[in-house]
């Protein structure tokens, strides 16, 4: 079989099997971007989106942070889709994490807080799609030219649900929001991982906080 990759195409087109049109696929694109076929294989069956967590803070301009000493926090809030589960232990999580930070900074919890912390938690289901192509679908066996395009197509491959999480932080006295982190995750379905993508999101988050109660 010529090796060019004109040829290669051709003879995936009208006389592999889908089977061997799959394996010969990968080999060829394995010696082309010179990447082992076993790392190739597994990099197109991977089925999970990357768990990238994005954080994002905000504050009042003229807020005096020097003021506040103390915090505790407001009842928080889970805004969840028809099909979320029980957000009870993504919650305390949140206040636990939130609680480290803050004290690690020198506030302290009070029933009169100086500040009052707000949780709001959201989140939606998303699939997952994959683009179709006769790489990873598998042509039809074809008698004679082929000679239409293929039209791709997204297929689901899997569902994974996202979490946003929300923490104001208000001034007590004045009513008045002085910051806000938002972290926005990937759910684990493992609660030890959950936990840590949100001690991981809540503490970057705090890394832009302005506060210093010491």
């Amino acid at each position: 079989m010529n090796s060019s990759p004109a040829a290669f195409k051709e003879y995936l087109l009208r006389d592999a099997t889908p089977p061997l049109q799959l394996l010969l696929a990968m080999s060829f694109l394995s010696q082309l971007l010179r990447i082992p076929l076993l790392a190739l294989a597994l990099g197109l069956v991977a089925g999970a989106p990357a768990q990238a967590q994005v954080t994002n803070t905000d504050q009042k301009a003229d807020a005096d942070f020097t003021r506040y000493k103390t915090y505790n926090f407001m009842d928080e809030t889970a805004r969840k889709d028809s099909t979320a589960a029980d957000l009870s232990a993504n919650i305390f999580d949140l206040k636990r994490a939130v609680t480290r930070e803050l004290e690690a900074r020198g506030y302290q919890r009070a029933a009169q807080p100086d500040l009052l912390v707000h949780i709001g938690v959201a989140t939606q289901l998303l699939t997952q799609t994959r683009e179709t192509n006769f790489l990873n679908d598998g042509a039809p066996y074809y008698i004679g030219q082929r000679n239409f395009r293929w039209q791709a197509q997204n297929v689901p491959i899997g569902q994974y649900r996202e979490g946003t999480a929300t923490i104001d932080v208000v001034d007590a006295a004045r009513k008045e929001q002085v910051w806000q982190g938002t972290t926005t995750s990937i759910l684990s379905r493992k609660s030890r991982k959950a936990a840590q993508q949100i001690d991981k999101g809540v503490a970057e988050a705090f890394a832009k906080f302005p506060g210093q109660a010491r």
